[in-house]
């Protein structure tokens, strides 16, 4: 039969991509003009980290006993699959909108006169080598850093994660659904102790890792991606094996507001005390806040409108970007600047509506309709 879909998993997937959104336009941006820390929205950026959580998970449910070197059918609505069934399923899934978040990136690099932060002048030579890699999410070298920032996708930056996340389903799908529930645990005890050595032994302290093209930076996006990942595929099996009671009510709201209030909270304490924050929230309050959120039921309009979150939840972190960068060649202009900690209100405003908008657009007019096509096929 039909697998059951944890819709609340879908509409926390939406609220974490709205807190990533708010971290671009109130906390990203403004770093790039103010020299004195800044803390709006601070710890949002721990939003990727919920999402490879919740990745493992739903992977661990979805296809967990499902991969086979034979496909069959099992029953109406589920089938075996071979690892390249699997993996053409995640292509449809996740490649249409890198694509468009590559394009809107070029727009968004042309529009901006095609130069780097610092004023330097890029060859359009230079644009569709990196656009090329880009559409393959393949990291960036030094030479084709088109912002000069060292992102490893300069074109769309927050790709980073989906270069990992790509990363994480492969492994998924080679190796980790293979492994028994026993050395999974392995795994996730080893990611935790490798995570945490590796973020209080850094100069900076916390995870804010795997953005840049610098091999350190991406060692840190890769530990953060093997233990989530992994951490979300454990918690599936846990959950299938236990069937905790569903839980009615104001799951939901309550799994909601917990994340927004981790994801929100401003800058504090110096860099230990953040660094033990950041890992707590990974190793304790997201998983707690996924198991929680996978036990509840919404029905009629409440289901209808998690639903619309965990739709838009992935077309909106994948296509944001291209617009931050214009925000902040806006407000970087000598009759826009940034004065002490003000905020030029109506352009990010204009920015969040915008950015909602042409995800909305992209969701309805192009992603869902080219995967249903290439499903089909």
């Amino acid at each position: 039969m039909e697998r059951p879909r944890y819709d609340i998993l879908d509409g926390l997937r939406g609220v974490a991509a709205l807190m990533v959104l708010l971290y671009h336009v109130f906390n990203d941006a403004k770093s790039c003009f103010v020299s004195t820390p800044v803390s709006e929205f601070y710890h949002a950026f721990l939003g990727v980290d919920f999402f490879f959580i919740l990745s493992g998970f739903v992977m661990g449910y979805a296809y967990d006993n499902r991969l086979t070197p034979n496909p069959s059918p099992v029953g109406e609505g589920d089938f075996r699959l071979t690892i390249w069934g699997f993996i053409k399923r995640r292509l449809i899934r996740l490649h249409p909108m890198v694509v468009m978040g590559v394009i809107l990136g070029v727009i968004a690099f042309v529009i901006q006169g095609c130069t780097k932060w610092d004023g330097s002048q890029v060859t359009i030579e230079a644009v569709m080598w990196a656009m090329l890699l880009a559409l393959f999410l393949i990291p960036a070298p030094s030479g084709l850093d088109v912002r000069g920032n060292t992102e490893a996708f300069p074109l769309n930056g927050p790709h980073w994660s989906l270069f990992f996340e790509y990363i994480g389903s492969l492994l998924y799908g080679l190796l980790l659904h293979r492994l028994s529930t026993r050395w999974l645990r392995v795994w996730v005890a080893c990611g935790i102790v490798s995570l945490a050595s590796y973020a209080l032994l850094q100069e900076d302290g916390g995870v804010a890792y795997g953005w840049s093209s610098e091999p350190n930076n991406l060692l840190g996006g890769a530990l953060r991606m093997l233990y989530a990942y992994p951490m979300g595929l454990l918690m599936a099996r846990m959950f299938c094996k236990r069937q905790p009671k569903p839980i009615e009510g104001p799951v939901f709201l309550l799994s909601s507001l917990g994340l927004v209030a981790l994801l929100g909270l401003p800058l504090f304490g110096g860099k230990d005390t953040e660094t033990i924050f950041q890992l707590v929230c990974l190793f304790s309050f997201f998983p707690a806040i996924i198991w929680f959120g996978a036990r509840g039921i919404v029905t009629g309009w409440r289901q209808r409108a998690v639903s619309i979150l965990g739709r838009l939840s992935y077309p909106l972190y994948a296509v944001h970007f291209p617009l931050i960068y214009l925000y902040i060649t806006w407000v970087g202009k000598d009759a826009h600047p940034y004065e002490g900690y003000s905020q030029p209100w109506l352009p990010a405003i204009i920015t969040i509506v915008a950015s909602v908008v042409i995800a909305t657009l992209c969701l309805l007019f192009y992603d869902e309709p080219l995967r249903k096509r290439l499903s089909r096929k």
